[in-house]
């Protein structure tokens, strides 16, 4: 007795020594969002929609119900002890100069340049290869707040001109400009309502796809529709462009101009949706020359590299499900006619650039890059040699280029800028990144897990070396799984916080994407979209019986479509994680299509106004499958000028999991001003945006700031 006495006595002792867990439990008042009694009924199901007006994101009443939300998020978060300090850390890590590679463009060298926490990158250009540098377009001179970001550019063919997008406040609507390389005077021409397109051009102007003038007040929710072709001359007013291709038949589809290098055609990529296109083109040396029909939509994708004389060189996935490129004769597109230049092989061919009269082989195995280097007739020349297993970009250039520069990155390499030069195949280190982080500390590893129908699916793990698999790391699964859009490796400067803090970052390429070729894509779309929900939770279950993590260290976190994953995940299986950070996200599958460019989706989920898509979408929609029950600690995020997934997913959405919410975590919103969907949002944004959520996970993870 007196033993078992002295062993109780000392148990307890050491209990009293030891640390208590910190009570982290925020008390959270949720504003009472009022319902409308809308019910809809689809082919004779009765589905209510009470947050209806949510919809509605210029009223005076959802403004003051974002700034009541807005309210309550910042006291929360204001609570969190160390959130001033990940603000200072946040801010320190990105702070160093990040660049992109070179590209030349006549006699100059242009690059971008972000001195560290300018709000946007600046575009440099300097004569020669070690000319002094010297600004060109500064982003940061165009708002005092930095939400006017720069989007595409395009030279002229004789490099006098260059033409150049703004975007404002994250919206897709952009306004173009042309400026005089030489003189750096801007010119007048100014083109306005585009979306997803820049000029291509030709002679003294270029093509461009522009959309009728939108209702001003509804131009970030309505439907973007009616997209037209132009040809803009410089020195006219937009007023006069000439007119190349309206289809009044189809207003739902996109339209692509592009001029070859040489330019002798025109092609148009005509879409109806985020997969298959159709391709047209026009002689551009005969005058009377009018749009022909190449390849018929929209059951492949076909993409122009290169043409040689009236022979193209098309990248496709037509009779190859992993890509392959073809030569085909302008004269007959027929596929049995065509010749195979870079056949199909294991590995994705993603890209095909071209440089030197080089073509460049971008490859994906199991998610990393691989690039060869083939001749025009397909002789392969070169295979690349990058770094290790990680993400390379930027294998192109003109025909008269000796070299080019490429970017290579992995989750703890920051990027690096290399110099290639095609006759020998040899890479050298021409700049790397300074940042304030030892890639030796961490490792990556790449596991096979088993989905819940028996698929293998890749996971990328980074964490620091030695890290206990004890169960008690905390950890973030992030994912997208959609649109046929591959995860790679990169690197993050804001990651480097969580790491450091003895975190596990987890990243599966689940289906839905286009990591294995169109198969990995379609067994993710339509009718299996559920697939792509189980492959992330076989991910987290994987990730807990290895003891990387535990249900209550697991936080998960994905944006735009990656924010339906989060949604599906979530109400699906609200006891399997601890911390949900739906970004952005699609999450009313009943009525996504209804708002600006929801409708080119379509191809991708399904359609809630067909009855059978219908039946799988209400078993998933995030917004429609909220109960009752425990969720996990909830930071639903978007901004208040997202046209591309409108802010009133992430409105309902929120409102309904707060009235449902009966346990503990707290379920908030933060909503961005001034921001859209993520494109060109500045620096000072994204720390802000990044610390608030990093506080958010490491406060309801039971992490401390170290």
């Amino acid at each position: 007795m007196q033993k078992i006495s002295l062993i109780a006595g000392l148990m307890a002792l050491l209990s009293a020594c030891q640390p208590k867990q910190e009570n982290r439990l925020i008390a959270v008042e949720y504003p009472v969002t009022d319902t409308v009694a809308q019910v809809d009924d689809y082919f004779g199901t009765k589905i209510s929609d009470p947050y209806r007006w949510l919809e509605d994101d210029t009223a005076s009443k959802v403004k003051d119900w974002v700034n009541t939300e807005n309210s309550v998020t910042q006291k929360y978060l204001s609570q969190i002890p160390f959130h001033d300090k990940i603000h200072q850390r946040l801010s320190e890590i990105w702070n160093y100069p990040k660049y992109t590679s070179p590209f030349k463009k006549g006699d100059y060298f242009f690059f971008y340049k972000n001195d560290g926490l300018q709000n946007q990158a600046v575009l440099y250009r300097q004569l020669g290869e070690n000319g002094t540098p010297e600004i060109f377009l500064n982003p940061n001179d165009f708002s005092k707040d930095g939400t006017v970001a720069l989007g595409g550019i395009s030279f002229s063919k004789d490099k006098k001109y260059v033409s150049y997008t703004l975007a404002a406040a994250g919206s897709d609507w952009q306004t173009m400009y042309v400026k005089e390389v030489a003189t750096g005077k801007i010119l007048s021409d100014t083109i306005r309502w585009i979306k997803f397109g820049g000029g291509s051009w030709y002679k003294d102007g270029f093509f461009y796809s522009g959309y009728p003038k939108p209702d001003e007040k509804k131009m970030y929710s309505d439907a973007s529709t009616g997209q037209i072709v132009y040809y803009h001359k410089l020195g006219t007013p937009q007023s006069k462009d000439e007119l190349i291709y309206k289809d009044d038949l189809h207003p739902k589809r996109y339209y692509g101009p592009s001029v070859s290098e040489d330019e002798t055609y025109l092609f148009m990529d005509v879409s109806e949706g985020t997969y298959g296109t159709e391709l047209w083109y026009k002689d551009l040396t005969k005058s009377a020359s009018k749009l022909q029909l190449l390849f018929k939509g929209f059951d492949f994708e076909y993409g122009v590299v290169d043409n040689i004389g009236n022979k193209l060189l098309v990248l496709t996935n037509e009779g190859a499900a992993n890509k392959h490129l073809v030569e085909v004769d302008l004269a007959s597109a027929d596929p049995k006619k065509w010749r195979e230049v870079i056949p199909e092989a294991k590995e994705l061919l993603s890209s095909v650039g071209t440089c030197g009269g080089k073509l460049f082989a971008e490859y994906l195995k199991d998610a990393c890059t691989v690039v060869n280097q083939y001749d025009y007739s397909g002789k392969l020349e070169h295979a690349l040699a990058l770094p290790g297993l990680g993400t390379a970009s930027g294998f192109g250039g003109d025909k008269d280029d000796q070299t080019f520069f490429y970017t290579y990155t992995s989750f703890t390499y920051p990027p690096a800028i290399f110099k290639y030069d095609i006759a020998s195949g040899a890479s050298t280190l021409f700049k790397k990144s300074e940042v304030k982080f030892n890639s030796e500390d961490y490792v990556t590893e790449q596991k096979f897990y088993t989905s819940k129908d028996g698929t293998k699916v890749p996971m990328f793990i980074v964490h620091k070396k030695g890290i206990s698999l004890d169960g008690n790391n905390p950890c973030l699964l992030y994912s997208y799984g959609g649109f046929s859009i591959n995860l790679t490796p990169s690197f993050s400067a804001s990651r480097i916080l969580f790491l450091e803090n003895g975190g596990v970052y987890a990243m599966p390429n689940i289906r839905g994407g286009n990591e294995y070729g169109e198969e990995w894509h379609k067994k993710g779309a339509l009718e299996n979209k559920q697939n792509v929900f189980d492959d992330f939770i076989a991910a987290a279950e994987y990730l807990i019986s290895e003891k990387y993590t535990s249900s209550a260290k697991l936080a998960i976190s994905g944006r735009s479509n990656g924010g339906l994953l989060i949604g599906a995940c979530m109400t699906q299986r609200p006891d399997l994680f601890k911390v949900a950070l739906p970004g952005v996200g699609v999450l009313d599958m009943l009525r996504y299509h209804k708002f600006t460019v929801g409708w080119g989706w379509s191809v991708e989920y399904g359609n809630s106004d067909n009855q059978n898509q219908f039946n799988y979408l209400i078993k998933y929609s995030p917004l429609h499958n909220v109960k009752k029950v425990a969720y996990p600690a909830t930071m639903v995020t978007t901004g208040d000028h997202d046209d591309r997934v409108v802010p009133a997913h992430s409105f309902k959405f929120a409102a309904t999991l707060q009235k449902n919410q009966i346990g503990e975590n707290p379920i908030l919103i933060r909503i961005d001003k001034s921001a859209g969907h993520g494109a060109g949002k500045p620096v000072t944004k994204l720390i802000d945006e990044d610390t608030d959520i990093w506080s958010f996970v490491f406060w309801n993870l039971g992490m401390n700031y170290k």
